[in-house]
């Protein structure tokens, strides 16, 4: 199957769920084009009587119904395909965002956002002619113009064979350039994306980019952009306007030939006066049908560009789904049934009920993000009890944060097995899975609405109780006693009206709030003030009683608690055991411990005397990549 080929179905698979309004509008608009079609026999009607000296009012009402007549119904046409357009856009925007939504996350993470927004957004709002008008404009165009040449034929056959001939010879020309404006359309998309990437791209970082004094030169790149994006446009229209000219060429072309011919055959008396109005007026009225394909084929070509940039997201890998999970494990069901009845996960709907930690093994495990790239985990290896606190520490770029991506399964591993309460996490359907875990990245992000909005995202039907629970817990009474409106303030695009500490202890409270069995903590203290790290440490531990808790560490006022703490080094385990044993038999731990300048008699004194604690060396930098 050709590219054209697969691109035109696919916006027939657009345009099929709203064939009904489509085929109603198509009809409505063909019944105004008949009107039309009538219009010049009723006038050859009108000049006979006139030369006949007979009455003309019959033609003359005749002639005004078909006008008006056919004006009402092709104005109604055109009223139903443009709410089909609209639906056809409705629909496409919904199946692309609930797509998107759906991807793996290694495949969003090869796109650059503000294209995905430009697919979205301005191809679909191509999608809405090409689907809809331009498909019923070719078929309404030729169908009318069908009609007009049968009519032309009967009127004089050798005048209808000069009009053939141009219509052939300009049609042939014309359809030479309709794949360059196929080409400059879904170039002119790429620049729109471009453009959406570079904005995206500047507002993603917009304090950095002022802070750096760096606005001129973003600018500049960006004015680059739309200057690539208005040169392709220009040269799109170019081809269009190629396009268009040749309707007018057609009809122009043909006038010309058919006075010259038609009036020497008047001349000659071969052919009456009225036949050639007629046939003049015919001429007249295809300018309507030709403009019709011409520009109905041009918006197709421009429309399955714009197809082509949504099928390559339909074309991108998609997280596997509860069903084709259970195909692929159909062997184990038994088992996996029978272990998730030993132990039922915990619903966030289940208020009252205190959750069970689950246990978690790695086991060889080697992964890495890109197939030429670097390998994060070497053979991984380790096991993890169910509840209480284990700290993963290590250099930068050993593997810390990878490792909750993959519990998450964010991304796979290239070997090797996860599990999670004995279970291999494939086994788990990824909502069973996600349900089970609450995560705190390093950035904890908060997304635009208000506090509740963030922290019901992961638990939206959480009772009031259980959220001012998670609030506690979290130590956000103060900042929620503190706003205009308490939970419902807004906080900002990306949480710009909270401080890093604020936007932290909300991530801990979303995560809280979902009742996780395993909660991942990813650096998730590392903005808070010694105080509330301190309280927040307690309300961890707590937790840890009835919940298996990860947490990656570069304070060593994290990991000294910790029952257990995993040393990773060069993509493996490098050492495990308590902080104590860990300072005397790990000399990687004792200096990552040693630079802290802290011993395990000094980090806990009275509250009000609490000082930050530094990071421990190798802390995570701003690299664009997990750790």
């Amino acid at each position: 199957m050709t590219t054209n080929d697969s691109a035109f179905r696919r916006l027939l698979g657009h345009a099929r769920p709203h064939r009904a309004a489509l085929v109603t509008g198509a009809v409505l608009t063909a019944v105004g084009g008949l009107a039309g079609l009538a219009q010049p026999l009723v006038a050859k009607s009108f000049v006979d009587s006139l030369a006949a000296d007979e009455g003309v009012l019959r033609p003359v009402l005749l002639l005004g119904l078909l006008v008006l007549g056919g004006a009402v119904v092709g104005a109604f046409g055109m009223y139903t395909m443009e709410r089909a357009a609209e639906s056809v856009v409705l629909t496409a925007r919904r199946g692309l965002i609930s797509r998107l939504l759906r991807l793996r996350v290694d495949a969003v993470d090869r796109q650059r956002p503000g294209d995905l927004i430009s697919r979205v957004t301005a191809d679909t709002t191509l999608l809405r002619s090409a689907a809809t008008s331009h498909l019923v404009e070719v078929a309404v165009g030729a169908i009318t113009l069908l009609g007009m040449l049968v009519m032309m034929a009967r009127l004089d056959v050798v005048l209808f064979a000069v009009v053939l001939g141009v219509v052939v010879l300009i049609g042939g020309c014309t359809a030479l350039v309709m794949p360059r404006i196929g080409r400059a359309g879904r170039r002119a998309q790429e620049a729109l994306g471009e453009l959406g990437a570079g904005l995206e791209r500047v507002f993603g970082a917009f304090r950095t980019v002022k802070a750096s004094g760096a606005e001129d030169r973003e600018a500049a790149s960006l004015h680059g952009a739309a200057l690539t994006a208005w040169r392709r446009g220009v040269q799109a229209a170019r081809w269009g306007a190629v396009a268009g000219v040749s309707g007018g060429l057609v009809v122009q072309l043909s006038f010309l030939s058919v006075l010259g011919v038609g009036g020497a055959r008047v001349a000659d008396g071969s052919l009456s006066v009225s036949s050639l109005i007629a046939f003049l007026l015919y001429l007249f009225y295809l300018v309507g049908p030709v403009h019709q394909l011409t520009s109905g084929i041009s918006g197709l070509q421009v429309g399955m560009a714009a197809i082509r940039r949504i099928g390559e997201v339909a074309d991108l890998d998609e997280e596997p789904t509860a069903e084709t999970t259970a195909e692929a494990t159909a062997a184990g069901t038994e088992a996996r049934t029978r272990a998730a009845a030993a132990a039922p996960a915990a619903s966030p709907r289940e208020a009252g009920t205190e959750s069970s930690g689950v246990s978690v093994a790695f086991r060889g495990v080697r992964f890495r993000y890109r197939e030429d790239g670097p390998t994060v985990l070497d053979g991984l290896s380790f096991e993890v009890p169910a509840n209480g606190l284990t700290a993963v520490v290590g250099p930068s770029g050993t593997g810390k944060s990878t490792l909750f991506a993959l519990l998450e399964r964010f991304y796979e591993a290239e070997a090797g097995t996860i599990e999670v309460g004995g279970r291999d996490i494939r086994d788990w359907s990824l909502p069973e899975l996600r349900r089970t875990i609450g995560l705190v990245e390093q950035d904890a992000p908060v997304l635009s609405g208000t506090l509740r909005d963030n922290l019901l995202l992961a638990a939206p039907d959480a009772r009031t109780d259980d959220l001012a629970l998670a609030v506690e817990r979290a130590r956000l009474t103060s900042l929620v006693e503190a706003l205009p409106d308490g939970l419902d303030t807004p906080v900002g695009h990306r949480g710009t009206a909270l401080s890093g500490g604020q936007r932290q202890r909300v991530a801990i409270a979303r995560a809280l709030l979902r009742r996780p069995r395993l909660l991942l903590l990813d650096e998730a203290t590392s903005q808070l003030d010694a105080l509330n790290e301190l309280e927040l440490r307690d309300a961890i531990a707590e937790i840890s009683r009835t919940t298996t808790v990860l947490v990656v560490a570069h304070r060593l006022s994290t990991v000294t608690e910790a029952r257990q703490i995993l040393v990773l080094d060069k993509g493996g385990l490098r050492a495990t055991g308590t902080h104590d044993d860990l300072v005397r038999t790990d000399d990687l731990y004792r200096v990552l411990s040693t630079t802290q300048m802290l011993s395990r008699t000094a980090q806990a004194p009275e509250p009000a005397a609490v000082a930050p604690a530094p990071a421990l060396a190798g802390a995570a930098t701003d690299s664009g990549q997990p750790d």
